[in-house]
């Protein structure tokens, strides 16, 4: 599972599932809806599709 699914941090859905079997919920969903908060997010520059 290393499909890209976060253009902005770099994060591929094998992160996300590890980091929600270590965790017992997505710290990394949690970091990328902080950023997208403080406008760090660029999926609209990055993303090839433009979301």
């Amino acid at each position: 599972m290393n499909q890209l699914v976060c253009y902005c941090f770099g994060y591929t859905a094998g992160d996300i599932e590890r980091d929600f079997r270590r965790n017992g919920r997505s710290t990394i969903a949690e970091r990328i809806a902080r950023d997208k908060r403080f406008g760090n997010c660029r999926c609209g520059e990055k993303n090839p599709k433009g979301r």
